[in-house]
């Protein structure tokens, strides 16, 4: 964090504060979030086109909320899913707890991606020639990612860094938008034996939902990772489930 705040301008550092202050502030749930951030979020970065994209890793699928409506169809949906796998963007943060905001020519070569099938079959005909994407939440099954997309001029080196310092805390405030989302979406939440989680537990379960990874925990708490995933696999059988965000999500309910 220190690198990337060391790129930037106290205006630019105050820019990327206020966009997410402008976001957070007030937020009513993902769906809310969501909206916030497209509309929001170009005013930090210019893009011709932004996205919050939520990528199923399992199913290959891609769900799109756009700044601008009907700027992608439903054909050109199914033309991406055809080459998610490819993706290099996905490929790069897909089920990566350490993914960071990238473009595309971080990794690999202009001339390279306008050769590609991706390109010239999705991203040519949407009139796009640039893209970067900052991820906020990953796991084994989903990628959520606000995703940059120019015509031309690609992004530099301070777009990235602006955008990077806000990441961490916008994967929070994605995560407490969800939460709040299917409380409200929910009848009444069902009790379940948060009481039976053990001091320990309840710390690890803490930090979960901070965002940091099991080596984070270990480090934090003074435990060994090996421990963490032990203490994770008791707190995921006692409160009736099988993943971290889902974890998360049970606690967060019952705390509202």
């Amino acid at each position: 964090m220190s690198h990337v705040g060391s790129e930037l301008t106290q205006a630019e550092f105050r820019a990327a504060l206020n966009a997410l202050g402008a976001i957070g502030e007030g937020c009513a749930g993902s769906s809310d979030f969501a909206l916030r951030g497209v509309h929001g979020l170009p005013q930090l970065v210019s893009s011709e086109l932004t996205t919050l994209s939520v990528c199923n890793l399992e199913t290959g699928h891609r769900h799109v909320v756009s700044d601008q409506a009907g700027a992608i169809s439903a054909r050109e949906i199914e033309v991406f899913d055809h080459y998610f796998f490819d993706h290099p963007l996905v490929r790069e943060h897909g089920r990566n707890p350490a993914a960071v905001t990238k473009r595309v020519g971080d990794l690999l070569p202009e001339s390279a991606f306008r050769r590609s099938p991706l390109y010239n079959e999705y991203y040519r005909p949407i009139r796009i020639d640039h893209v970067m994407a900052m991820p906020i939440h990953v796991d084994r099954r989903y990628l959520v990612s606000f995703v940059f997309n120019r015509r031309q001029r690609d992004f530099s080196d301070r777009d990235r860094a602006c955008l990077e310092l806000i990441r961490p805390h916008l994967g929070h405030l994605y995560r407490l938008c969800v939460a709040a989302s299917r409380v409200a979406d929910a009848p009444t939440p069902t009790p379940f034996a948060a009481a039976a989680l053990t001091p320990r537990e309840l710390g690890v379960l803490e930090w979960l939902a901070a965002g940091k990874t099991d080596r984070d925990i270990a480090a934090i708490l003074g435990i060994s990772p090996r421990t963490v995933q032990k203490h994770l696999q008791r707190i995921y059988e006692k409160l009736g489930v099988e993943t971290r965000t889902a974890a998360v999500m049970r606690a967060m309910s019952v705390a509202h």
